[in-house]
């Protein structure tokens, strides 16, 4: 099988259990407006902010637009005039303060690590995705992170992954390995630059992209890397 030069990880719902932080962040920030969590407004925000994010993936929105927008308009819904940058603030502070790593994936950039030059590749906000990596014990097993707000453009375009392969030394796109549960920005965006990919899917749904290998858990992986046994999905 190939032997891979550099492998890329995204860091939401694929290192980091984002969902279960942002549930967290979420009901600290409506309750400090006197407001209750409950499972329909949750979903509001979650439906407000991933279609965000993906207009940032496709280019039609800016960073600021999310981060601001997604309060802005969850706190419209619910008649309550904001200072949204106070709010993404607060928001932030509450992200760091609850960081909750994905089961094996420690382990899993641990041992790989030993024998792989491993990277980062991450839609977000620099500061953020730092803090939260080196919370979790895994930012020191990383050659390397590269965060869309720092790289002046976001996965899955074409330009964020020039940025990431003109500093990651002497490997050639398709010598590299990119592992993430979006199929857009990251099965569809590494394909696009021609890396092997590896998705992350948990939850078995149905595929509407291509990939190299998929997993529903992060211990397949090493077995993946490791293994002649190889389930290639697309080939």
């Amino acid at each position: 099988m190939k032997r891979y030069e550099a492998i890329l990880f995204d860091v939401d719902d694929t290192l980091l259990d984002f969902k279960q932080s942002e549930h967290v962040a979420l009901e600290q920030l409506l309750a400090a407006h006197n407001v209750r969590m409950t499972d329909e407004l949750k979903q509001q925000y979650v439906t407000i902010n991933n279609g965000l994010w993906r207009a940032f993936e496709r280019g039609e929105v800016g960073r600021e637009d999310v981060l601001m927008g997604r309060h802005t308009q969850l706190f419209d819904t619910l008649g309550i005039t904001i200072d949204a940058h106070e709010v993404e603030q607060r928001y932030r502070d509450h992200l760091h303060d609850g960081v909750h790593i994905i089961d094996g994936a420690l382990e899993l950039v641990q041992t790989l690590s030993e024998q792989y030059p491993l990277y980062i590749v991450t839609n977000g906000v620099t500061e953020t995705q730092f803090k939260r990596l080196e919370a979790s014990g895994l930012l020191p097993y990383f050659k390397d992170v590269f965060v869309s707000d720092a790289t002046g453009s976001q996965k899955p375009m074409k330009p964020f992954f020039d940025y990431v392969f003109d500093r990651v030394p002497n490997v050639a796109p398709e010598r590299g390995l990119i592992v993430g549960d979006s199929l857009t920005a990251d099965i569809a965006g590494g394909r696009m630059y021609g890396l092997d990919t590896c998705w992350y899917n948990p939850h078995e749904i149905a595929a509407t992209v291509e990939t190299t290998y998929e997993i529903q858990d992060l211990h397949e992986l090493k077995s993946i890397l490791s293994s002649s046994a190889i389930d290639k999905v697309g080939r």
